[in-house]
């Protein structure tokens, strides 16, 4: 779901426009096409004899099911509804970053490619326009793209997010259409074993010691806590859930009109001491510098973790099958996320912002026939591009049931034995980002478990929403060097965290780390920030 895609370290557009009438023909109106806003209104399906091609990565649920994008019934469904013929093309899985650059420095670009230019592009999204490799889409978006235009003018807040501080509209972007949609991660735990050990669900960090004890004497868990640690330890989103308790978070976040960084702050010292004490205590797993997520599964199976940080649907989802194989009576639920002070609202927690993965589909430089790409991604943000990309096809994957796009068994118990969250990445998009707009009841139906549906309310109690940045467009002069030294920085905040939580150095020694980061350039990495935030209010 995140990435759900999520999601970590990241990864669009204005050549002479090819605007003939004659190059995109439109098909006669039929009663499922549509598109009226202001703008060149699109008729779907389009009539238009060329293909167009897309790169992109293969999504991460239909590892081992499908080998290509030509082969999920959602494309294929894609280019029929719009009209228009596709190539695709696929990076390795896991080397997105890589193949892109080997990509762009060949010069043999596609017509649209799927990137976070926003977060993983060096320089930035700007500087992706200015080197030529995609267009800025203003005048694309203004004359045939009226279903984003439309959103974007009536919704302002997000508008101002997915542009760059120059104006540029650089990728068609994923927005979460309900605040719902943006929180989906936090604490989780085996409440079968508190109510067996006569305990509450922990919300301060004194209760979370005391029920990370009675899990490892009373149930035998070998690794009490445990949670993602690979392919980078200090995750923002995994063991980040308890820096909260302390003031902080892992990267920047804005405090009285200051922005200031985590790991360099005094709450960071506490967690590690914290963290120190629970790994020596035996309450965090021996091998937390080195748990993935098929190291994760296999605890929770065998009975060794009774808690983590996850997702309401890969996290919940995927483990309460794996506890309930071994106990039938095992239930997982969501926890607050820790403070030290019973009854405190938690400083921080996991909530994205309508638009937070910096961009999705961008028209490249090189594309044949950039209105035609820029009609196709439209169809997204039109009201049926909007059901079917949460919902897929009317009588395959969904029927309407009291004016309720419900999913069928097709997806919630498929014939073939895929997991709902396989199934719907076959048939739709809306459990993974894409260029359209989040429908939450999607999560209403991909929450099977009333668990899971509960986890949403219990996370989203938290003041995030006061402390996090929007998503920030430093310069592209800025992008480089804050790169650069961020890489350094996090670098070092790593070690640091292992080692003093591991034992391998005192908690004393945070103070030395404090001084390394400054001769790292912190300072300037903020000033970055509070410069590109300046200029982001203005917009």
């Amino acid at each position: 779901m995140k990435k759900m895609l999520a999601s970590t370290m990241t990864v669009m557009l204005m050549s002479t426009m090819i605007a003939c009438s004659s190059q995109t023909e439109t098909a006669p109106a039929t009663k499922e096409s549509q598109s009226s806003a202001a703008g060149t209104a699109t008729t779907y399906p389009i009539k238009t004899d060329k293909t167009l091609t897309y790169w992109g990565e293969l999504n991460g649920n239909l590892t081992g099911v499908k080998t290509t994008h030509s082969d999920v019934p959602f494309f294929q469904d894609w280019q029929k509804k719009t009209g228009v013929p596709l190539k695709f093309t696929a990076p390795p899985t896991g080397q997105t970053k890589e193949a892109l650059n080997v990509m762009l420095a060949s010069g043999d670009l596609p017509d649209m490619i799927e990137y976070n230019f926003l977060s993983d592009f060096p320089g930035g999204p700007e500087k992706a326009i200015k080197d030529g490799y995609i267009l800025k889409l203003n005048d694309l978006i203004d004359k045939y793209a009226p279903n984003l235009k439309k959103y974007l003018k009536e919704h302002p807040e997000v508008d101002k997010m997915v542009k760059t501080d120059n104006g540029s509209y650089y990728a068609f972007p994923f927005i979460r259409g309900d605040e719902y949609l943006q929180v989906f991660q936090g604490p989780i735990i085996r409440k079968d074993w508190l109510d067996e050990l006569g305990l509450p669900v922990p919300e301060t960090i004194d209760e979370w010691t005391t029920t990370l004890k009675a899990f490892k004497e009373k149930k035998g868990a070998a690794a009490p806590l445990s949670f993602i640690s690979k392919p980078r330890f200090f995750n923002e989103s995994y063991n980040g859930a308890f820096l909260g308790a302390f003031g902080i978070n892992r990267g920047f976040y804005l405090e009285n009109g200051e922005i200031k960084f985590g790991p360099a702050e005094k709450g960071f010292k506490e967690y590690l001491s914290l963290f120190n004490s629970w790994y020596k205590d035996g309450l965090l797993d021996k091998n937390i510098a080195t748990v993935d997520t098929k190291a994760l599964d296999g605890s929770f199976a065998s009975g060794g973790t009774g808690a983590s940080i996850g997702n309401a649907g890969g996290g919940i989802g995927k483990w309460q099958p794996l506890v309930q194989a071994k106990d039938p009576k095992a239930q997982l639920v969501a926890a607050p996320y820790p403070v030290l002070k019973k009854g405190d609202t938690p400083k921080f927690g996991q909530k994205d912002k309508p638009y937070s993965s910096g961009g999705i589909v961008a028209i490249t430089s090189k594309a044949k026939d950039p209105e035609l790409a820029t009609r196709l991604l439209d169809y997204g943000y039109s009201e049926e591009g909007r059901m079917f990309f949460n919902f897929g096809t009317e009588g395959v994957s969904y029927k309407m049931e009291n004016d309720y796009p419900k999913y069928t068994d097709l997806l919630m118990k498929n014939p073939d034995k895929l997991a709902p969250a396989q199934a719907m990445s076959m048939y739709v998009r809306g459990s993974y980002n894409g260029p359209f707009i989040q429908d939450k009841r999607y999560a209403e139906q991909f929450f099977t478990m009333p668990s899971q549906r509960d986890a949403v309310n219990v996370w989203k109690k938290t003041d995030a929403d006061k402390y996090s940045l929007p998503p920030l467009t430093p310069t592209p002069e800025e992008s480089s060097e804050y790169a650069k030294i961020m890489n350094d920085i996090n670098t070092l905040v790593d070690e640091m965290t292992l080692k003093i939580i591991l034992g391998n150095e005192p908690a004393s020694q945070y103070e030395s780390y404090i001084a390394k980061m400054k001769s790292l350039n912190l300072d300037r990495a903020i000033a970055i920030q509070k410069a590109a935030l300046e200029r982001y209010n203005k917009r």
